[in-house]
């Protein structure tokens, strides 16, 4: 029986995903189907980082644990994102949050992005994960003279939620930083974050569930989940398994009926990613572009790019509302474009590496930790695009809300989803969005 979703097809196959640069570079581990009537005490819908952290945190709690997907560890998002480990993971400012849920909400969600990061590096470091890690901090980029002062403001930002101090950067300087393009007016780096090769962590996720006792299988779509005698049964085309609580951890690969509370509570959109060969140090000197920081513009359709450590640029935009071949096709083209603007001196340089991905948003526009509709089932999901840090840290705090513990779950994140409306033609909203946003860049700077 297909699953129920609201994105063409295409998403699930193998187009989206056919050149992703990072399956050269990493090898997940192979994983079983999921074969016969199995039993645990906790069953994880989905391998991705959310999935893979709540994992590792019941593993090493003691639990039995058993992780479902329908591919494999990393198979989604998580093996396909740029690879920024930073703050965000939702769309709502401080601001908004203070006035919606209270001051102290907003602190205790800027506290939570801090700590997303830091555990990411903890998890390299002490599970000896060699993820390419590089960068250090993020610097955002004004794409027009008009959004210099959003560099200010957001330096103020760091400095009033972080206590530390952001460094601005005037246009003059980008060249000397080894950021040089006509397309920036300036810059502001926070000092907060790095980079990383996004596959090879979530394989290292893997590797660590694994090697603390929880057992992964892949292969296996789940095409329903059933209540029997107070149990989630979650069924395959080749088995079953039976478990005692549920952690739906699908994000924008979620379906509208597995589980059926899913439906409406999420809207996936894409992002996609170019990645050039290796540049030489002629082509390095000649854009004037030699900075390994991971940086982003201030368009509301943002750019997103970093030079990595074998000299290949990635350069990341968001995507459209539909998912078919022809408008892969014109994403790739209007990437290329993009990135030729940019980086003029590059505009001679291949880019054999093109693919998408399915983030998700949620109509709070803030990410989700909490019941998943049923007593016994938890949810953590909506990541807005900055999923790297945030997944990591709302799987483990999934994972602790399973296990009993409490866990201080910032009121922003514990805060009930909602619906969108439209039902399953929610996605025109992205349709909306899209043009007024290209509306504003256009307004306030080159779109």
């Amino acid at each position: 029986m297909p699953l129920d979703r609201i994105v063409e097809p295409v998403a699930y196959g193998p187009l989206p995903d056919r050149d992703n640069y990072w399956r050269t570079t990493a090898e997940p581990p192979a994983v079983p189907r999921l074969e016969g009537a199995q039993e645990a005490e906790f069953a994880v819908l989905g391998a991705g980082f959310t999935g893979l952290s709540a994992a590792l945190r019941l593993a090493e709690a003691g639990a039995d644990v058993a992780v479902v997907d329908a591919h494999g560890p990393g198979w989604g998002a998580s093996g396909r994102n740029g690879g920024f480990c930073c703050l965000g993971g939702a769309v709502l400012g401080s601001a908004t949050i203070a006035r919606r849920y209270g001051r102290s909400a907003a602190r205790d969600w800027a506290n939570a992005e801090r700590a997303a990061v830091d555990l990411v590096a903890e998890t390299l470091e002490t599970r000896g994960i060699d993820a390419d890690r590089h960068s250090d901090g993020e610097t955002l980029l004004a794409h027009a003279a008009s959004r210099r002062p959003d560099l200010k403001e957001r330096g103020e930002e760091i400095r009033a939620l972080y206590g530390l101090d952001a460094t601005l950067h005037g246009k003059d300087e980008l060249a000397q930083l080894g950021m040089a393009s006509p397309e920036f007016h300036g810059a502001v780096t926070v000092p907060i974050g790095f980079a990383l090769n996004p596959l090879k962590y979530a394989t290292g996720l893997a590797g660590s569930a694994r090697t603390a006792g929880a057992r992964l299988y892949g292969d296996s779509p789940v095409t329903r989940i059933a209540r029997e005698t107070g149990a989630f049964v979650l069924k395959t085309s080749t088995g079953e398994l039976r478990a005692r609580k549920l952690l739906i951890a699908t994000n924008g690969y979620s379906s509208e009926d597995v589980p059926a509370w899913l439906r409406g509570r999420y809207l996936p959109t894409q992002s996609n990613i170019l990645v050039t060969r290796p540049l030489t140090g002629d082509e390095l000197a000649a854009q004037g572009w030699t900075s390994r920081q991971m940086c982003y513009d201030t368009r509301y359709h943002l750019h997103y790019f970093r030079l990595m450590p074998d000299n290949r640029m990635l350069f990341g935009v968001r995507g459209r509302v539909r998912s078919t071949r022809e408008v892969w096709a014109q994403t790739r083209r209007q990437a290329r474009a993009d990135f030729d603007r940019i980086f003029p001196a590059w505009a001679h340089v291949e880019t054999p590496h093109f693919w998408q991905g399915l983030l998700c948003l949620s109509p709070k526009l803030a990410p989700y930790v909490g019941p998943g509709g049923a007593h016994g089932a938890y949810a953590a999901l909506a990541y807005h695009g900055n999923g790297v840090a945030m997944a990591s840290l709302s799987g483990r705090l999934m994972a602790d809300l399973a296990l009993d513990r409490a866990p201080a779950i910032p009121r922003v994140m514990s805060a009930p989803m909602g619906r969108f409306p439209l039902g399953r033609h929610r996605r025109w909203l992205l349709w909306g969005m899209w043009h007024l946003h290209r509306l504003q860049d256009m307004a306030r700077g080159r779109a």
